[in-house]
């Protein structure tokens, strides 16, 4: 008998933290590594933020709170979604979980059957396609083409609902490509999803914050309020508050889903951090003075790694709209040998050896089902993003 349960066989490791934990190692190790594999924000948490959770600890709010969150943050997350999106959720349409994943994960353990399918439009999040299989569904990939600028199309979406079709997941901005949807964008995916009244609609919006040149992001049921009855609008405090180890996701969507993910909640991870929960409240109701001079600052980073990228032979490089990745094109350096005789075959190839001869993490496109690209997140400093380009550069100009 097996000790280890075979629906873990569907799963794999988390591919970009397997990256930054070698990228870690090496770095101990005494190696000069520029990691820039993780989606972690470089920034500190700004100050009002951390204010608030030093004073829950000094006012002894370190209980138990509701599973779904405090009725605070709950209505701090409600006024969020009015103020941004126009969505006018109720807070009992609330629940706040351990970061995004957590959402993700609850939604769907909660109502996915076994064969139910999944849209997933890629370049993708590493994670989406594991979360499902875990819930015993059939992940279902749409390719987005570079040249529509990574973005689905809504005949794309057409041809792939089936009746077995159960959500469709839609991230704007995304990860890894930084590719987001206006209203405009949007509206034709909104109407082929009033024809399909069974297909629930998961919006990642966890990078909406982050976007540049006066784009202006949209989600789902802001464009289309009749797709409100079965979509989850998801959002969380990790990227756009430089929040990620506080562990604050959450979204909102009709209350008998809420209350089939409070409930399996209950039995998983109960409440969040009450402490990282107050600091939510001022995150979500507080000054927004560093979030924009943090998108001042990713904006002047995207801008020179796309341009230091797209003067790498072999390499395209787009110009994305938020987040803060680029997934740029390596295709002309596949054939090729690197100076240490390694044959690029693929793009893991690619990051291995960029990683062993140049000490340059980052990540390779197949992670997010889209091979042929590789990730880089410019939430780094400026001066190592300059470094680690110039290094690409001349990487790429070995080649062989």
């Amino acid at each position: 008998m097996s000790l280890i349960a075979d629906r873990l066989n569907r799963i794999s490791p988390s591919q970009t933290i397997a990256i930054s934990s070698k990228a870690r190692a090496l770095k101990a190790a005494g190696r000069d590594i520029i990691g820039l594999s993780a989606g972690e924000p470089d920034f500190d948490t700004p100050d009002h933020i951390k204010k608030a959770a030093i004073d829950a600890i000094n006012q002894g709010d370190t209980k138990y709170t509701d599973v779904a969150g405090t009725p605070a943050l709950r209505r701090a997350v409600a006024a969020k979604f009015l103020r941004d999106s126009g969505i006018d959720y109720k807070p009992e349409e609330i629940i706040v979980s351990t970061g995004g994943k957590q959402v993700i994960f609850n939604a769907m353990l909660a109502t996915v059957q076994a064969g139910d399918e999944v849209i997933i439009p890629t370049p993708c999040w590493v994670s989406y396609p594991d979360i499902v299989a875990l819930a015993e569904g059939t992940p279902v990939f749409v390719p987005c083409s570079q040249n529509n600028g990574f973005k689905l199309r809504a005949e794309d979406l057409e041809a792939a609902i089936t009746a077995k079709t159960k959500w469709f997941f839609l991230n704007s901005p995304s990860n890894p490509t930084g590719a987001a949807y206006s209203a405009e964008e949007l509206r034709p995916i909104c109407d082929v999803l009033l024809k399909h009244p069974d297909v629930w609609v998961f919006t990642d919006d966890i990078y909406e914050k982050l976007t540049y040149d006066g784009f202006q992001p949209a989600t789902i049921v802001q464009v289309e309020p009749r797709l409100r009855g079965r979509t989850i609008t998801m959002n969380g405090c990790s990227k756009a508050y430089a929040m990620t180890g506080w562990r604050i996701g959450f979204c909102g969507a009709p209350v008998e889903l809420i209350k089939a993910m409070d409930k399996l909640q209950s039995q998983s991870t109960s409440n969040t951090s009450s402490i990282s929960q107050a600091a939510a409240v001022a995150a979500l109701n507080g000054p927004e003075d560093a979030l924009r001079e943090m998108v001042k600052v990713y904006k002047q980073r995207r801008d020179l790694v796309v341009d230091m990228l797209n003067q790498a032979a072999g390499i395209t490089c787009a110009k994305p709209e938020g987040a803060f990745y680029v997934f740029p094109g390596m295709q002309g350096c596949i054939g090729k040998t690197t100076p240490k005789g390694t044959k690029i075959n693929n793009d893991e190839d690619f990051v291995t050896a960029l990683l062993d001869e140049e000490g340059v993490a980052a990540v390779h496109g197949a992670a997010f089902v889209y091979p042929g690209h590789f990730r880089i997140s410019y939430a780094t400093s400026t001066e190592a993003l300059r470094e680690a380009c110039a290094r690409i550069q001349r990487f790429c100009a070995a080649l062989k």
